[in-house]
């Protein structure tokens, strides 16, 4: 649990800046646009708010990160399990991707409103206004205005980017294992830089595919009451009318920035967690 945390306070400082990168308005004609760049987003965050800026919102995922990442790779187990015959089947990697895309609707029924109200925190921060005290007032208001549709707010959304994105990272992941495995051997025999750089890459290919709908979401999820009648629809619309296809990888050096390590070690935590279960309880 205490390494889930840590490495979400290092994640979360690159990823409070993709949010405001994904959501800074378009500049009016002649002005400069807010953030040039993830590093200029860092700079003027530790400037203007100091290290406390860099984790604005934090508190909602830091609840929702242990429970989310279990949830995470019971449901990938759930996926497996639902498509072999028996224990010991190899599964295809088509299968493999479909067992990671019932990992992402298990994972969104606890990530849509923790990234609703970290989202909103984030963007209130940039903007300087102070609407929300925290992530539960923030949820008290959300509930108040508009009921559980508020908090949950761009869940269709999360389910777009989240579904296809994990089985992509879990297909990546089994699919590089198995390449990287000496002749001989067996992938639970892997050595730990091995699992380290397939852990990292799945991070990588994971979010080549969720960029996109990861934009929308944010745009969306901090967007006011009816900006958006038709949903991510008109998002898109608006994105690629006034900012070309480009805006849809807003965000993209932040997020790449993070991938690879955090994935990296997200992974290394499983085998290793996996390797002790299998340790105490064998036949569990």
């Amino acid at each position: 649990m205490a390494k889930t945390m840590l490495k979400c306070l290092y994640q979360y400082e690159v990823w409070s800046q993709k949010v405001r990168l994904q959501t800074q308005p378009k500049p009016q004609p002649g002005q400069p646009l807010l953030y040039s760049g993830t590093f200029d987003c860092f700079r003027k965050t530790l400037v203007g708010e100091g290290v406390r800026g860099l984790y604005k919102g934090m508190a909602a995922p830091i609840i929702g990160v242990t429970p989310m990442f279990a949830v995470c790779f019971f449901g990938f187990g759930l996926g497996k399990r639902l498509q072999q015959r028996k224990p010991d089947d190899i599964l295809t990697y088509p299968q493999l991707f479909a067992a990671g895309m019932l990992s992402g609707v298990f994972t969104t029924v606890i990530m849509a409103p923790g990234e609703r109200i970290k989202c909103l925190l984030q963007i209130q921060a940039a903007t300087g206004e102070t609407k929300y005290s925290g992530p539960l007032d923030c949820a008290k208001q959300l509930y108040r205005e508009a009921g559980i549709r508020g908090v949950y707010k761009g869940t269709v959304l999360t389910l777009m980017r989240d579904v296809p994105a994990s089985g992509m990272y879990f297909m990546t992941y089994e699919w590089l294992k198995n390449i990287l495995t000496p002749e001989g051997k067996s992938v639970s025999d892997l050595s730990v830089p091995r699992i380290l750089f397939a852990g990292g890459m799945a991070g990588i290919f994971n979010w080549a595919v969720a960029i996109p709908p990861d934009v929308l979401k944010s745009r969306f999820q901090t967007a006011p009451p009816g900006k958006y009648p038709n949903g991510f629809r008109d998002v898109l619309r608006e994105l690629i009318r006034e900012e070309g296809v480009a805006s849809l990888y807003k965000g993209f050096t932040a997020v790449m920035i993070r991938a690879f390590p955090a994935n990296a070690a997200c992974f290394l935590g499983f085998e290793v967690a996996m390797k002790f279960l299998n340790w105490i309880a064998p036949g569990l």
